[in-house]
């Protein structure tokens, strides 16, 4: 008898067009748009590598729709991957959620959720993620400012995605909370450091500069 198939993966990319002003408004603040404009470009290239090493099917949802382009064609920041624009709810939390809900519909059965700020995010850890869903419920990537890098579930918990401060240091800690209350067998993958402000970025180019530019 031939061994059982393992759920399907599918990751979900939740990223913006590298559009001058519209990227990045807090590291900005901090070092003005162009400048976060390239950050933000470094980043997705990160992104975008990690994605395509982890050789994992995976859709692309926007913040907003491109200003040009094909839209049955990826974006030049993703080859080969298709793209959708996120559904426009005020809370970044339901559109997570209906990112979740399309890719559960559409078969797959461990799905994972990242965003673009973190260059510590590796292919290595995004297999090690959905490893995780085949004993865990829930696996969660800390990050080191309270929220997360990662998400994913082996079916949708919307609670998740409920009444949450986002972009707060509190978002990691009320979704643990919520795990918890819900009796899900949770996974967590090593801490990383996101890059959102000017302090983030210094600290990263610290990083980057003690470990030899990696």
């Amino acid at each position: 008898m031939p061994p059982a198939a393992l759920p399907a993966p599918h990751l979900l990319v939740f990223a913006r067009e590298p559009v001058l002003g519209r990227v990045k408004t807090r590291l900005a603040a901090g070092i003005g748009a162009e400048a976060a404009l390239a950050v933000y470009r470094e980043l997705l290239a990160l992104t975008a590598e990690a994605v395509a090493a982890a050789q994992v099917p995976a859709t692309v949802w926007l913040a907003e729709a491109p200003a040009e382009g094909n839209p049955t064609q990826p974006r030049p920041e993703w080859p080969g991957l298709p793209w959708r624009v996120q559904p426009a709810t005020e809370s970044l939390g339901a559109r997570m959620a209906q990112a979740f809900s399309e890719a559960f519909a559409a078969g797959a059965g461990r799905v994972i959720i990242i965003g673009t700020d973190c260059p510590g995010l590796s292919a290595e850890l995004l297999r090690q993620a959905f490893d995780e869903l085949l004993n865990y419920e829930l696996v969660v990537g800390p990050a080191d400012d309270g929220g997360y890098y990662l998400l994913g579930m082996n079916k949708l918990e919307a609670a998740l995605f409920a009444n949450k401060n986002w972009s707060t240091a509190t978002v990691l800690s009320d979704t643990l909370a919520d795990a918890a209350r819900l009796g899900l067998r949770v996974a967590q993958l090593p801490t990383l450091h996101d890059v959102d402000s000017a302090q983030d970025l210094a600290t990263w180019r610290e990083h980057q500069a003690a470990s030899g530019g990696q």
